[in-house]
């Protein structure tokens, strides 16, 4: 046989096995960096002012800190498992544009929004803390068609679904509905399997409201009481589910009554560091949830 064609068949089969191998390497490593990557997507707490945010940083381990705009990101560790603390600030545009930029920043694996919120309930008192079975934009509303000097009558404001339509809502009478965004199961069911947790109140299932107003009026809040069927009232959560289900990413929000007018609750700053301890131990389920499956 030609000495020439038995090396040349030789090297071609060396070359063969080196690249098959270097291409198994290849894929092996894909699939481990896959895996482990999504062993890695965080759990994302939100809290829109520091007393709602800061008291479950202090929490972490490991803690590092990074900004984004205005918006803070305290990144750590629950348990050996990465949780990143977002603080938000106040109001629906900022709630909306920090989960943006965290879920392309960071991709978590779930989001909790929690902090302060208004009773609309009159059983529910100061204390208590609201899981967010589901949550509802109450600020996004269409007035009645009236002339000038014809006045203005909030009661008779209908909702303005803006995801119903790619034309314009306020034309769209498949538009003219309340929008609820359902809190995600998992996260309910961890938060509620450690309820008993908390001695300072109750811990209920409801509906969450959200808006960029503050409501005052006694009537007003029975009003979207009556027909929302809210619980409380705060000015971040709506926004933030928003986002997360565009993303299709878990989300719950979790509200502490801080106030309730129709009940004579009076404002008390402490309900702040009691959400986040509460919500500790829900991030901590959720944690052991996860890891055992």
């Amino acid at each position: 046989m030609n000495t020439l064609f038995v090396r040349r068949n030789t090297l071609l089969a060396i070359i063969s096995i080196l690249f098959l191998s270097v291409l198994s390497g290849c894929t092996s490593g894909a699939q481990s960096e896959t895996s482990d990557e999504k062993a890695q997507r965080p759990i994302m707490v939100q809290g829109p002012m520091p007393i709602e945010a800061e008291k479950f940083a202090e929490r972490l381990e490991n803690v590092k800190e990074e900004k984004s705009g205005s918006f803070v990101f305290y990144i750590g560790t629950v348990d050996d498992y990465p949780v990143i603390v977002a603080k938000t600030g106040k109001g629906m545009e900022n709630t909306a544009a920090a989960t943006a930029v965290a879920i392309e920043r960071y991709n978590p694996i779930a989001i909790i929004n929690q902090g302060t919120s208004g009773g609309h309930d009159p059983n529910l008192n100061v204390f208590d803390i609201v899981l967010g079975e589901r949550t509802v934009n109450i600020g996004s509303m269409k007035t009645a068609d009236k002339d000038e000097n014809e006045g203005m009558n909030p009661t008779d404001w209908i909702p303005m679904d803006l995801m119903a339509s790619e034309g314009s809502a306020g034309e769209d009478p498949d538009a003219e509905k309340i929008r609820y965004f359902e809190g995600d199961k998992d996260l309910l069911a961890a938060a509620n399997a450690v309820k008993d947790t908390y001695s300072e109140g109750k811990v209920v299932e409801g509906t969450i409201g959200s808006a960029d107003l503050w409501n005052n009026e006694v009537d007003r809040i029975n009003w979207f009481h009556e027909n929302y069927g809210t619980s409380v009232e705060e000015m971040e959560g709506a926004a933030g589910a928003q986002i997360a289900k565009e993303y299709d990413v878990p989300y719950l929000g979790i509200r502490i009554l801080s106030n309730n007018k129709v009940n004579d609750g009076q404002y008390n700053p402490d309900t702040a560091a009691s959400n986040q301890e509460y919500v500790y131990e829900v991030v901590k389920e959720y944690i052991s949830e996860m890891t055992a499956e």
